[in-house]
């Protein structure tokens, strides 16, 4: 197994890190990068990794494919209530909105703004995602085919998992077996081990967005207050237009909000969700359980490489979550930063990005390849 080859498949950042950027430094330009929205990014290819090929030499062949695939783009979770409120608020303030002298970026507020997502669910963005990257990966491996595709037992992944079966089996999609790891007879599995950790807590992670939240947001709830007069938008509101940007994209691949930010705001965002990710699921969590948790995947990649058990498949089709994949980058140490991430202020220059490591739909491809020469 050629280890710098199988790497450059992964959404990760290698590069070393320095520096930091205040949270009102950056251009105010309006326009938005909708790559640079955390874990609520659309799917998208990382930026090519200096001196890592994404080909490999003509003399070597694939041997053996193991794929940790997360779920497509979803609804929110409990950032639902911060977007339902901010729609009550406008609703209430219509005439006043109605009325008001607005901004090109506000002057879709005239018409009213409706949310319709819908808590969790995937939605018709994430499933194109899925079905598009089956059909991506049955035509990168034309030679390998399983008849199991395993899958975590939430609802969205279940759902992203026969998207993405119907993309690379076609019209064999009924003669494969679609299970879930409540079906697997182990102790602890290897796509979700957490939830054989009842001590585990996103206390910490939750704490650490709250006070960024509380240092980042009301100044942004001030800039907006000033442009809709007599609206009287709380922080609590100004976050749920923060996070109706990435979660309309994530249902129509489209926001108003999007536009109403500055791009420091965004960013700002998006280290939102780093810091809780990487609480979660990463460094910072009280004993250190990212690494342990990934762990078990890597005992599982280890024991289908060499074969341990004499019944290795050639190709495995797994998915499960964001943490699923930044678990096991935990557990190898390739986007842990030098200091842990401060809460006071952003640290621009990070290898915890979980952008670029976990959007929607985040693929782990594993390769076990032979070569001739090379």
């Amino acid at each position: 197994m050629y280890i710098p080859a199988v790497l450059n498949l992964l959404h990760i950042s290698l590069w070393p890190f320095s520096g930091l950027e205040d949270i009102n430094s950056g251009s105010d330009a309006n326009a938005y990068d909708p790559n640079k929205l955390a874990a609520l990014s659309p799917y998208h290819d990382r930026a090519q990794v200096p001196g890592v090929s994404a080909n490999l030499p003509t003399d070597c062949t694939v041997d053996q494919v193991v794929l940790l695939h997360r779920h497509g783009s979803r609804g929110p979770e409990d950032e639902h209530r911060y977007i339902q409120k901010l729609v009550d608020v406008l609703g209430n303030s219509s005439q006043t909105i109605h009325k008001a002298h607005l901004p090109p970026a506000l002057q879709f507020l005239k018409h009213g703004y409706q949310s319709d997502l819908v808590p969790q669910q995937l939605t018709i963005m994430g499933r194109q995602q899925l079905f598009d990257h089956g059909v991506e990966f049955a035509l990168q491996y034309p030679t390998l085919s399983t008849d199991v595709v395993l899958s975590s037992s939430t609802q969205r992944v279940v759902d992203s998992s026969h998207y993405f079966g119907h993309g690379f089996f076609g019209g064999n999609a009924d003669k494969v077996k679609f299970l879930t790891v409540d079906d697997l007879d182990v102790p602890v599995n290897w796509i979700t081990p957490w939830k054989s950790c009842p001590k585990q807590s996103e206390k910490e992670g939750h704490a650490a967005v709250s006070a960024w939240a509380n240092k980042y947001v009301p100044p942004i709830t001030q800039r907006l207050n000033k442009l809709l007069p007599d609206v009287g938008l709380s922080v609590d509101d100004t976050r749920g237009a923060l996070y109706a940007c990435p979660y309309d994209l994530a249902a129509h691949n489209e926001s108003p909000w999007c536009g109403v930010f500055h791009h420091h705001e965004l960013r700002s965002l998006e280290y939102e969700y780093d810091l809780l990710l990487d609480r979660i699921s990463g460094y910072m969590s009280r004993n250190d359980p990212g690494p342990l948790l990934g762990s078990v995947y890597l005992n599982k990649l280890i024991e289908r490489f060499t074969n341990a058990t004499e019944d290795a498949e050639r190709l495995y089709l797994e998915f499960g979550h964001d943490t699923s994949i930044l678990l096991v980058l935990s557990a190898m140490g390739l986007n842990k930063d030098a200091a842990p991430l401060p809460v006071g202020h952003i640290r621009h220059h990070r290898k915890f990005r979980t952008s670029e490591q976990t959007p929607f739909a985040a693929r782990m491809v594993w390769e076990k390849f032979t070569c001739k020469k090379s």
